[in-house]
């Protein structure tokens, strides 16, 4: 049985940007919110955090800047994933120098891999580092999903600690929690689908929701945890329509947008990914004055 490593309210939080370069004021103070608001850990340079678009050197500054401000008050698990395993294996490395808890990989994208090259992907990431690794499965963006049986190989490496799973399948998650059993850590990658994957037996979120609202998805995964699931699923449906408007465009153009209406980061994101619409943006005011975060 490997210790449970990683687990409640984990924010993927975004990268903000200042005349396209990377701002560390506004960083550190949505560093501060989330801490504040009781987070479990914080995960820089993931999806959210526009690691795409990172060059080497902004990645590490991020990475190392969030070590830095957040001084061992919550985790850190940082993005290190590519599509490239050397890439990941330096990244990783990185992180685990800097003084990360973990780190989260993506599956590769666009090569699209086999089964058989997804775990020797990781396999080899695992050999030439030393921190705990999170899995990450999204198959819409990647373009490769990993088997449940290719999960329960990794889980029998030492430092494979957990998965984030954002394939929306929950047939999916419990056979993974099934051939798994406590060998591995099911976290959730899609907010609307939190509660439903605590139910079968996941442990947290890391969560996109969490940048702007993180205080209800930690009071939810509380009230689950302590046997209130009347309350637990309150706080569940309440806030579904917040969890939408989060992915009413591509992630993280809403999220972005809706920290910039809260005032708390520039509009700025990196190109291909542009300003939320007007149309959307005009829903998305709606929603965040609905749940009066504006």
């Amino acid at each position: 049985m490997k210790k449970e490593l990683f687990k409640g309210v984990m924010t993927a939080i975004v990268t903000p940007f200042k005349n396209g370069t990377f701002d560390p004021k506004a960083m550190e103070a949505l560093i501060e919110f989330q801490i504040a608001e009781g987070v479990d850990g914080i995960v820089p340079c993931g999806s959210t955090g526009e690691s795409a678009t990172l060059n080497h050197q902004e990645h590490q500054e991020v990475i190392d800047f969030t070590v830095k401000k957040v001084k061992g008050r919550v985790q850190v698990i940082a993005g290190t994933g590519s599509n490239s395993t050397d890439e990941a294996v330096a990244l990783t490395r990185f992180a685990e120098k800097a003084g990360a808890d973990g780190a989260l990989l993506t599956t590769p994208y666009y090569n699209k891999p086999t089964q058989e090259g997804l775990f020797r992907h990781y396999k080899e990431i695992h050999e030439k580092t030393g921190i705990p690794l999170i899995l990450y499965n999204i198959p819409g963006r990647t373009g490769v999903n990993m088997i449940p049986e290719t999960v329960a190989r990794l889980a029998g490496l030492e430092r494979v600690s957990a998965i984030k799973e954002a394939s929306g399948s929950l047939v999916q998650m419990m056979e993974i929690i099934r051939v798994c059993k406590d060998r591995l850590t099911l976290l959730s990658g899609d907010d609307g689908l939190t509660l439903p994957i605590l139910a079968i037996g996941g442990k947290g979120v890391i969560s996109v929701t969490a940048n702007i609202l993180p205080k209800a998805l930690k009071q939810m995964i509380d009230a689950f945890n302590q046997g209130n699931l009347e309350k637990a699923r309150e706080i569940h449906y309440r806030f579904l329509p917040l969890h939408d408007a989060m992915f009413i465009e591509t992630n993280p153009i809403p999220v972005k947008a809706a920290l910039v209406l809260m005032g708390r980061c520039s509009d700025s994101l990196r190109l291909p990914l542009t300003s939320l619409s007007e149309p959307n943006g005009e829903k998305l005011k709606r929603v965040l004055k609905e749940f009066q975060l504006i």
